[in-house]
């Protein structure tokens, strides 16, 4: 059916959405922000001893970054273009830290489903709204009794008026595959998300009204998956990705978008964006060399040579005995040429690439309620008709 007429009410209200798209307001006076290693700015490093050293990787300042990355992170580069300052991890109180436009509660390995004794990490999605329920009425109480320290900590307005991200899911997933068939992982994705309604919920009730909600990566494409699931070449796609991993993403995503729209539709106050991660990712791993990447897949930071440069027995910046050899995964030359980092994770010129399409607002679905009022103009317009 062919679309016959359309007023030019209509398409001046879609122009002005593009102009919305194309020149994101990114500026709120505080950010608040929930997730894994992706979004990790040193929590894990302060809350969790490491018997074999922290993550490996230095910032651009040159001083350990306590990032699982070479240098800066998706949100590193997104607080720069806020001219905020980094944001301070919520677990680390060592040096004073200023929580003043913000506090970070992600924390590497973290995972939606809460957390039991196989975990990786502690500090599961419903830890870290804890820990913000507790941040939030302690900087109350503290306020209410020395206004002068609202140079370190967070006025009460900035609670409602700063922005609450998230980025979390990919562990939940990669774990699931470790014990369930991948119909299982599939089935099971509901119950993950679910349970990140539940905590998103939550902080909406505390006040929380502008929601950034990043979906997942391309899971499958990551050196350390294919290592592990793709050694039959039937199980790999024309990129060299794993094809369960990336259906099982891209299946979270989808529902996880439903999920961002019918929370937006239940609460008109909140203001949800949703980031398409999973395809800036891919695309920049299917396109490369346009971007000035040489390696989409292999890890920069790693043992074993082409073509993942990925041994699961040591991890970047190890030195072990293999097979009676002293050998060391050290990082490559150039950082620069590769979009992996670790065999997990991406390296800073890749996480600023990715950030890049995030603010030229490509990728982006900001806000869904001003989305929702054009669609629903549109498609109740009596202007218009079918063949």
């Amino acid at each position: 059916m062919a679309l016959r007429s359309y007023p030019l009410q209509i398409l001046a209200l879609i122009f002005s959405y593009s102009s919305i798209i194309s020149s994101l307001n990114f500026s709120y006076p505080a950010v608040f922000n929930f997730g894994d290693s992706n979004s990790d700015t040193g929590g894990l490093v302060a809350g969790v001893a490491f018997p074999l050293g922290p993550p490996t990787g230095q910032t651009y300042f040159h001083e350990p970054s306590a990032r699982f990355c070479d240098g800066r992170l998706i949100i590193d580069f997104l607080m720069d273009a806020m001219d905020r300052p980094f944001l301070n991890p919520y677990l680390d109180s060592v040096g004073a830290p200023n929580f003043q436009e913000g506090c970070n509660f992600a924390t590497g390995g973290s995972t939606v489903l809460p957390a039991n004794a196989a975990s990786t990490c502690p500090f599961s999605f419903n830890i870290q709204v804890a820990q913000f329920i507790r941040f939030k009425a302690r900087v109350l109480e503290l306020l209410a009794k020395d206004r002068e320290l609202e140079h370190y900590l967070p006025s009460e307005d900035y609670f409602k008026q700063g922005l609450y991200m998230f980025d979390m899911g990919q562990n939940d997933l990669d774990g699931a595959f470790k014990s369930k068939s991948e119909d299982q992982v599939l089935a099971f994705i509901p119950t993950i998300l679910s349970l990140f309604g539940t905590g998103i919920q939550i902080l909406y009730n505390e006040g929380a009204r502008n929601l950034w909600i990043h979906n997942t990566g391309p899971l499958g494409c990551l050196p350390r998956i294919i290592a592990n699931f793709g050694k039959e070449s039937s199980k790999l796609d024309q990129l060299g990705c794993v094809k369960s991993h990336n259906k099982a993403a891209n299946l979270f995503n989808q529902k996880l978008h439903d999920l961002c729209r019918m929370f937006q539709e239940q609460f008109p106050e909140a203001n949800v964006t949703y980031v398409d991660i999973f395809s800036i990712k891919l695309d920049l791993i299917s396109n490369f060399s346009q971007y000035g990447f040489k390696e989409p897949l292999a890890a920069c930071c790693g043992y074993g040579g082409p073509p993942l440069n990925f041994d699961s027995r040591i991890a970047c910046g190890q030195t072990k005995n293999l097979n009676g050899s002293i050998v060391t995964a050290n990082p490559c030359n150039n950082t620069t040429e590769h979009v992996n980092w670790d065999g997990n994770h991406y390296t800073e010129a890749a996480n600023k690439h990715i950030s890049e399409q995030i603010l030229a607002g490509n990728y982006t679905n900001y806000p869904m309620s001003e989305s929702a009022k054009i669609n629903q103009y549109i498609c109740s317009s009596d202007n218009y008709s079918h063949d």
